[in-house]
């Protein structure tokens, strides 16, 4: 069963590697819409100070993931500095919603922890380190399926213990998610996606709700109008949109989305479109 791909299939993660070399200098990282940070080290070693304050100290080569906006700091090494491949990330409005949201501030992951990485990280460091043409392009095109990579790391170890993600890493509620997010448009009951679980609706109920914090149902409507808000930023008319999330009218989409968002469609469109991306 492909847990990724029904997410992946409104919209695809994105990177832009902005940094590559040896880095000697303490590097501040804001807080900015929607853009996580990937950190890899190649060598050396290194202190990370989140939001907070809190630091972490690296002596190995690791991975570190922002899965969202989030301030830090990076404390190279005085004396050998620090091999490090830096990155923008963005998994996009739909998985950003349904993955992100429960995931910690800071995952770090020595390399030597996820062995499936190893082809792909020899060739992006390859890319980084050396002066090829195209590297650029590359190298983005490389971090964006370490992205997938990783999170299929993640469903694969059940590293992340709460949310959606710990949803799509049980063997049984991950059918019911995934057929959530591959068909939003469906009338689903509880009923249905306990058959899908092959659980009973009780324990199908307290499960989901114990294992990712949210009731089976709220989420099914979280993601209809995730994937709502996705299609009104591509231009899709209302009318349209409504039956492709599950709804029998404009009006009933509305009064959902309005629910959940606090503002109607139309309304929730513009404000994205006059904020600053």
């Amino acid at each position: 069963m492909d847990r990724l791909s029904p997410l992946f299939a409104h919209s695809v993660p994105s990177a832009r590697v902005f940094y590559s070399g040896n880095l000697c200098q303490v590097s501040t990282f804001e807080a900015e819409s929607n853009v996580g940070h990937v950190h890899l080290m190649r060598k050396g070693a290194m202190a990370v100070i989140d939001q907070h304050g809190r630091a972490s100290h690296l002596q190995e080569p690791s991975l570190l993931f922002f899965p969202r906006s989030a301030a830090h700091r990076l404390v190279p090494d005085h004396a050998q500095g620090v091999d490090l491949v830096c990155a923008s990330v963005d998994l996009g409005d739909e998985a950003r919603s349904a993955l992100v949201s429960a995931m910690p501030e800071m995952l770090v992951i020595a390399l030597d922890q996820i062995p499936a990485l190893a082809p792909t990280l020899d060739l992006l460091f390859k890319e980084a380190f050396d002066e090829q043409c195209g590297r650029q392009a590359a190298l983005d095109l490389l971090m964006e399926y370490l992205l997938i990579l990783l999170l299929r790391h993640l469903l694969d170890s059940a590293a992340v213990t709460t949310g959606i993600l710990a949803a799509l890493a049980d063997p049984r509620l991950s059918k019911a998610v995934t057929a959530m997010h591959a068909r939003p448009d469906k009338a689903w009951t509880l009923e249905l996606l306990a058959q899908e679980a092959n659980m009973s609706r009780a324990r199908f109920a307290n499960h989901f709700r114990d294992v990712s914090g949210l009731t089976a149902l709220d989420y099914l409507t979280a993601w209809r109008i995730t994937v709502a808000k996705g299609l009104l930023k591509r231009g899709k008319p209302l009318k349209s949109i409504a039956p492709l999330v599950g709804y029998a009218s404009t009006v009933a989409l509305t009064r959902a989305f309005t629910h959940r968002t606090g503002t109607p469609p139309h309304t929730w469109l513009q404000t994205e479109k006059e904020t600053p991306s």
